[in-house]
């Protein structure tokens, strides 16, 4: 039974667990993905969230607090010149964790853990995918079709298009108002 085990040991060491995920982390600030087994990356996304969330303040202390962990200055320094705007507005879930498969030697489930903002491909679609609403075919409110006409008043050559053998709505409406002058 697991009471009261929250955290995985890895088998190692403390020493040695702490300064494998201070490496990771600082890999994965680094190089905004690292390929790692699912163990691990589950282990080092508990390690660097709060270190995140700590560099969207960018104080001394903050820096002193996660410096403590990482153990490396550049690393430190990317986190907070980097990282850190690009996930200010974002509340939590800092990173993602991508499961690829086996590892031939040993058959170890791997895993690739990366910074979610980071990555161009999953952002890309939802930034160039714009909300539209559902809107019917039948005719709209007086106002917005009185003012779709004074902003774009239709000229005769519009009027005499024809779309595939069938006269278009406005050539009809003018040929009938042709008639009825008659």
């Amino acid at each position: 039974m697991r009471h009261g085990k929250k955290i995985n040991h890895l088998g190692r060491k403390t020493a040695h667990r702490h300064s494998m995920l201070a490496n990771m982390a600082c890999s994965l600030v680094e190089h905004k993905r690292i390929n790692t087994t699912v163990a691990k990356a589950k282990a080092l996304k508990k390690f660097v969230e709060p270190l995140v969330t700590k560099s969207k303040e960018d104080t001394t202390h903050n820096r002193r607090l996660v410096f403590a962990k990482m153990r490396q200055k550049d690393a430190v320094a990317e986190l907070f010149r980097t990282v850190a705007p690009k996930v200010g507005d974002r509340p939590g879930g800092y990173t993602r964790i991508i499961k690829l498969g086996n590892r031939l030697g040993d058959n170890a489930d791997m895993a690739m853990i990366e910074l979610v903002d980071f990555n161009e491909l999953y952002n890309a679609g939802k930034a160039t995918k714009k909300k539209t609403t559902r809107r019917s075919r039948r005719g709209g409110s007086a106002e917005t079709e009185a003012a779709a006409a004074k902003a774009a008043p239709a000229t005769t050559a519009d009027n005499a298009k024809v779309d595939e053998g069938k006269e278009s709505t406005s050539a009809k409406a003018k040929k009938e108002e042709g008639k009825e002058e008659e």
